[in-house]
């Protein structure tokens, strides 16, 4: 057995980039996202699909990783937080194999998700947790508002048909994240639903 990586340290110098070099106009994929949302989803869904302690540390590695390419671009950031794990990681004592696995983990988050084993499940399904979430609306308009930032500008009635969309074409792929989120993301998909029916009805009165 070779010494284990120094997680805490790798955590702590993505952490620090994302503080201080991420874009303010990121309110949505701020830091906050990764520290609060992916990483706490991470660790819940790793513990109720029971992943062993070794794997669980190249999950978390890769939660705390995965978009730390927006610090560079917004477009494709997936390929540069990849880059980034690459080239940060063997500093911090991860072996070849280890990073190919977290890299991989950080893959699973393009949009459409794809992930092709459990740890990339986690991770497809705690980077869109929010999608069932308690505070789905605040950070829906978080979204919104970072996308308005880069200049795609929403009517309420754009937006409604952008999430309607894009939550019709998601779904969760590990079974205590359905058990989880699936009826409120539902919930939350049918109150836009009956949104956007309403604000239609009233604009043809």
């Amino acid at each position: 057995m070779g010494k284990p990586p120094d997680f805490i340290k790798a955590r702590d110098y993505i952490l620090a980039r994302l503080e201080n070099e991420l874009s303010p106009h990121l309110i949505y994929h701020s830091p906050f996202h990764t520290l609060y949302e992916v990483v706490p989803a991470v660790e819940r869904l790793a513990t109720l699909e029971k992943v062993g302690e070794d794997d669980r540390l190249l999950l978390l590695t890769a939660a705390y990783y995965h978009d730390s390419g927006f610090i560079y671009q917004r477009q494709k950031h997936e390929s540069i937080s990849i880059q980034l794990a690459g080239q940060s990681l063997p500093g911090f004592g991860y072996s070849d194999a280890q990073i190919i696995v977290i890299q991989n983990i950080i893959q699973a988050t393009c949009i459409p998700q794809s992930p092709a084993n459990l740890l990339e499940q986690i991770m497809a399904d705690s980077d869109l947790d929010y999608l069932g979430g308690e505070d789905f609306w605040e950070r829906s308009n978080d979204l919104r508002g970072e996308l308005e930032n880069y200049g795609q500008q929403f009517s309420d009635n754009d937006w409604y048909v952008y999430q309607i969309q894009f939550m019709r074409s998601h779904q969760y792929f590990t079974a205590s994240e359905r058990s989880l989120r699936d009826a409120p993301k539902n919930r939350f998909l049918q109150e836009i639903e009956r949104r956007l029916n309403k604000a239609i009805q009233g604009s043809s009165t």
